[in-house]
């Protein structure tokens, strides 16, 4: 149960990075390695990329924000449902009746030579 709160919560983002169509590389927790292709020159002013033939994608899976869940949103059938499913759930457990065993208070007789073994008999 734990594990599936942690997992509902976490937010992560997986970066890709492309170049001419191929996939180069990709990551989840840390930045993605470019393939130094990406061109630029510089002018005496500024700098000035020119159009690469790399590109970058990003795709962020957002975790759940809110983990109370309040009974107020549900109508009063659900909760009539939630109520009997649990209790006929729970009937199905009742515990067995108690067996009567008339011999249960005489003690089994002793054994006192085993003849089997005396007379080496044995089932095979």
């Amino acid at each position: 149960m734990a594990l599936l709160v942690l997992v509902s919560t976490m937010s992560f983002t997986v970066d890709m990075h492309y170049c001419g169509g191929h996939l180069v590389d990709k990551a989840i927790f840390s930045e993605v390695k470019k393939c130094g292709m990406e061109m630029e020159f510089k002018t005496a002013e500024n700098t000035v990329q020119k159009p690469s033939c790399c590109k970058d994608i990003s795709i962020t899976v957002e975790g759940q924000e809110e983990l109370k869940i309040s009974f107020e949103k549900h109508e009063l059938q659900t909760l009539q449902f939630a109520l009997l499913f649990s209790y006929s759930y729970i009937s199905l457990f009742e515990p067995l009746a108690e067996k009567h065993i008339p011999f249960e208070q005489y003690s089994p007789p002793r054994l006192t030579l085993d003849r089997y073994i005396l007379n080496e008999t044995y089932l095979i």
